[in-house]
């Protein structure tokens, strides 16, 4: 991971297997700048995909990230960056095998050096995964930008994309491995029986009977489960609904989107990454100056924390929503 401070715009290089893959988990999050796909680690100057790929070259596919630190600090970087890859294969990622493939963390500086092989340290001792983490921990080198037509592949090619990615075993390793496994027994115990209902059982409560439908108060809105912030009050708006309604989420990464054929009806369902709560829907209705988005949100699904409590809540970082 290369990292450059100029005030508090930064730059990160992950290597983490094939880079289609390591742009959307960054791109249009949060004081994400850019995300540009190339190569790195290497001898050779200004390769190309194809000499990369042969192995010769000693690079490894990588993506450089652009981003404000002030805004998405670098530590959620490194965790965004674990959440894509396997960190104990040595020989490569998923089906692509080979040296370009493999994945590391390069340092530039003493301080980025400590945050890694602390973070790395952390997975280590986590028990998430029963083999040794191998991910690399090295020294900086140049960063080459790959060729035009793998500039944001996910975009440009979002169904061969998909494919790929379902393909290569990618996508069904972080599911498998990268979801919080909850306790749902222990769950039912901390939660109300409303808040079960909507989050464990894909539930929803009464319109105008629930407890943020016309929160008017600043702060920001939790999971319920895991405590990972979902949306702002600056982005909330009354939507005539009875359910707490927004333009949009604090990071849209922690989102998931899937669709739901209940109730004789095609609804986009929206659930949390971390803890996989059922949270409500989005609709394409809201207002058009703001994306023209609605995420319909069950107050169930969410704990609300006021501004003057996120610094003592540990979301400290947040109060530069209300600035």
């Amino acid at each position: 991971m290369i990292y450059v401070r100029t005030t508090t715009k930064e730059f990160a290089t992950f290597a983490g297997g094939c880079f289609w893959c390591m742009v959307e988990p960054f791109d249009e999050r949060p004081g994400i700048i850019s995300v540009t796909s190339g190569y790195t680690g290497g001898t050779v100057e200004n390769p190309t995909y194809e000499q990369v790929c042969s192995n010769t070259t000693g690079h490894v596919e990588a993506v450089q990230i652009e981003f404000d630190s002030s805004i998405m600090p670098y530590k959620k970087l490194v965790e965004t960056f674990w959440q894509q890859i396997d960190p104990t294969d040595p020989y490569g990622q998923f089906h692509d095998r080979g040296e370009s493939y493999q994945t590391a963390i390069f340092y530039h500086t003493d301080e980025q050096k400590q945050i890694a092989e602390a973070s790395k340290q952390e997975l280590e001792n986590s028990g998430r995964f029963s083999k040794p983490i191998v991910t690399k921990i090295l020294p900086a080198k140049p960063f080459y930008p790959a060729e035009e037509k793998h500039q944001d592949y996910y975009k440009k090619q979002s169904f061969h994309y998909r494919l790929y990615k379902k393909g290569s075993g990618r996508e069904d390793f972080i599911k498998k491995n990268w979801r919080n496994k909850l306790d749902k027994s222990k769950l039912k115990k901390q939660l109300t029986s409303i808040q079960f209902h909507v989050t464990q059982e894909n539930g929803t409560e009464r319109p105008f009977q629930n407890e943020y439908w016309n929160n008017e108060e600043e702060g920001i809105y939790v999971d319920i489960v895991s405590g990972e912030p979902l949306f702002s009050s600056t982005d909330q708006y009354d939507a005539g609904c009875g359910w707490p309604s927004f333009t949009k989420p604090i990071d849209l990464y922690q989102l998931k989107k899937e669709i739901d054929s209940t109730h004789g009806m095609v609804r986009t369902e929206v659930r949390s990454k971390t803890a996989d709560s059922h949270l409500g829907h989005v609709f394409e209705d809201g207002p058009k100056d703001k994306g023209g988005l609605r995420y319909c949100i069950n107050s169930a699904a969410m704990r609300f924390i006021p501004k003057d409590r996120l610094r003592e809540e540990g979301y400290e970082e947040y109060l530069r929503l209300f600035e």
